[in-house]
């Protein structure tokens, strides 16, 4: 089995976790190893698995709970593992699948849950499978289901990457189907037919006069969009199309309901069939808690909006407080280049320190 340092330093431990392959679907030796090391290195928490989810916590009777939450799986490897070194001090960087997304962020947590014995909140540390696919899948929604209590707290943390920064709360995003429909005739004689693709291009160009709004909540700026993402139709090259379908995207803010998100999307295409195709809702980032208010203090008083959907609002919809924070640059998940300096790992490990000591 493959061993792990909790108490090594965190970009150390990273780099451990990376080396352990971890594809959505194929946790367990990861899941394996992670139990293992903290049953031996932090006597002091209860540890349980729940598939290839491993939980653990501390039971000391704090006033407040905080629940810290990581995904241990990764997208599909693209020549970038074993994980390796550039530069040197401060400019030091860590490349492999995995460093941003989000194993820097599992190893602060990690780190932190072996070092830590006696946090002035009592703590909660889920690291989860299957995130990376399908929503069905999420190890999160598993854990609710069948172990409820371990997800309840008064904050929780995503290690999901921002750069550093706290990321509170996150937008909400839905999926539709535009559809347009007309009559098939040869295009030699176009004129006894009807074009659905032609058709579309009232809908484009309402998307294309389109303003979104931006929305202040808990003085950060959420800004919402709506845009196409995708057009089909067609049958052959000489034959007028008798349907198309346009593919719409819209991320909203917090301050939106999911239901409000879809009657504003069917009002701008108002007069055109719409079909939802899916739905997320966001999450307020609720930084008047007062552990949230602790938490942005620590690092410095610095927050930023969450533009893109995470699993914080999963959190929000138990009713508690929800941040993103972890190391690594969100724009290079996904990515052949994944890559994270290793001074950001250890300074999101210091602000987590302050804040949770």
């Amino acid at each position: 089995m493959t061993s792990l340092d909790l108490r090594a330093d965190p970009a150390d431990l990273t780099a451990a976790l990376v080396d352990v392959f971890s594809v959505s679907g194929e946790e367990a030796k990861l899941a394996d190893a992670v139990q293992a090391a903290l049953a031996e290195q932090a006597p002091h928490l209860e540890v349980v698995r729940n598939g290839d989810a491993v939980l653990a916590r501390t039971n000391l009777g704090r006033g407040s709970r905080v629940v810290l939450a990581g995904h241990l799986d990764t997208v599909p490897e693209n020549r970038n593992l074993p994980s390796r070194r550039s530069g040197s001090g401060d400019d030091e960087v860590l490349h492999g699948l995995g460093t941003v997304d989000m194993k820097g962020g599992d190893a602060v947590f990690l780190h932190l849950a072996a070092t830590l014995p006696e946090p002035k909140h009592d703590l909660t540390f889920v690291f989860y499978d299957n995130e990376e696919v399908e929503a069905v899948r999420n190890g999160l929604g598993r854990i609710e289901r069948e172990l409820p209590q371990w997800l309840a707290g008064d904050l929780a943390i995503v290690g999901e990457p921002s750069n550093g920064v706290i990321e509170a709360g996150c937008q909400g995003t839905l999926r539709v189907e535009v559809s347009t429909s007309g009559t098939r005739a040869h295009t030699a004689r176009a004129w006894m037919g009807e074009n659905a693709i032609h058709a579309l291009a009232e809908p484009l160009r309402r998307l294309a006069n389109y303003s979104a709004r931006s929305v202040e909540i808990d003085g950060l700026t959420y800004r919402e969009g709506l845009q196409a993402t995708g057009i089909s139709g067609g049958v052959a090259g000489n034959v007028v199309p008798d349907a198309a379908v346009l593919t719409v995207n819209h991320r909203f803010a917090p301050d939106r309901a999911p239901e409000q998100a879809e009657a504003h999307v069917r009002e701008v295409f108002a007069g055109f069939e719409v079909s939802l195709v899916d739905l997320s809702p966001g999450a307020l980032p609720g930084l008047s808690a007062p552990a949230a208010a602790e938490l942005v203090a620590a690092a410095g008083g610095r927050a930023a909006a969450k533009l893109g959907w995470t699993d914080v609002a999963r959190f929000a919809a138990l009713g508690m407080p929800a941040v993103n924070f972890g190391p690594g640059d969100p724009t290079l998940a996904h990515t052949q280049q994944e890559n994270v300096r290793t001074a950001e790992i250890r300074e999101v490990a210091s602000v987590l320190r302050r804040f949770l000591s």
